[in-house]
């Protein structure tokens, strides 16, 4: 419960009552615009009593029926993880290693899944949904969506080092470069911050490696607009309305 209240104004209520036409949208029965005429026309009923009232506000444990066919949808999750260190990101692993499941085992009823996926040492910012459609536009090469890593090396990144990942190198998989890359903090030179589209795996490491340097740490700082702000490390929180309503957006224009 400790997750729940400390990020409570950032949590969307799954359980809120949402409008009739909504509902009936969110099912697959038709349209807003259509679900309205439906309503008037009195083929709708909530909990046995037929509704006509536009505005109309239910529950998804009310019992819907369309034409006196039920209605049901399944509810749509969104949780954001601030993904720590040592976690695998799958389902189920068959080495028995901790896996990223552990830390939204209790989130909510549903099923949900990671969308892609971080490196078991790579922490940052992991996206949870049983939204099928929008979990793989937003992992699709065609939609990849940006990401920032904060990544901190071994040793000073030279600044002609930066130039060439900026401007692109090759790797075993093809050309490679950066969307943008700058240093992270002005005193420390192994603090670098890279923005990069490529949903390759390993990527942010393999580009530092070819120049011949180690990560120590690496953090993904956003992903597809979304950023782990006020979630502490291993922590997590639903997305807001406005967040969700933005990765559709981003994901089916």
């Amino acid at each position: 419960m400790k997750k729940q209240i400390e990020y409570k104004e950032l949590n969307v209520d799954p359980d809120a009552p949402i409008r009739l036409n909504k509902f009936l949208a969110n099912a697959g029965v038709c349209s807003r615009r259509e679900a309205d005429e439906f309503i008037t026309a009195g083929v709708v009923s909530v909990n046995g009593t037929v509704v006509t009232e536009l505005g109309t506000k239910v529950k998804r444990s009310d019992e819907v029926k369309f034409h006196e066919q039920p209605v049901s949808i399944e509810r749509k999750v969104y949780v954001l993880l601030n993904k720590p260190k040592d976690y695998v990101t799958t389902s189920d692993d068959p080495q028995n290693r901790k896996t990223v499941m552990d830390l939204v085992k209790n989130v909510c009823r549903e099923r949900i899944y990671p969308v892609g996926r971080l490196d078991r040492n790579t922490t940052g910012v992991l996206l949870f949904t049983n939204d099928g459609e929008l979990a793989s536009k937003l992992t699709h090469p065609k939609f990849l969506k940006k990401k920032i890593y904060h990544v901190t090396t071994d040793k000073n990144v030279t600044a002609a080092d930066m130039r060439q990942i900026a401007e692109g190198i090759t790797l075993e998989d093809g050309e490679i470069k950066a969307d943008a890359i700058e240093y992270a903090s002005p005193t420390d030179k192994k603090q670098i911050g890279i923005e990069i589209h490529s949903g390759k795996n390993r990527i942010v490491r393999r580009i530092f490696e070819a120049l011949g340097y180690r990560v120590v740490k690496l953090d993904r700082v956003l992903f597809a607009g979304l950023t782990k702000k006020n979630v502490r490390r291993g922590d997590w929180r639903f997305l807001t309305e406005q967040e969700v309503n933005m990765l559709r957006m981003g994901a089916f224009e």
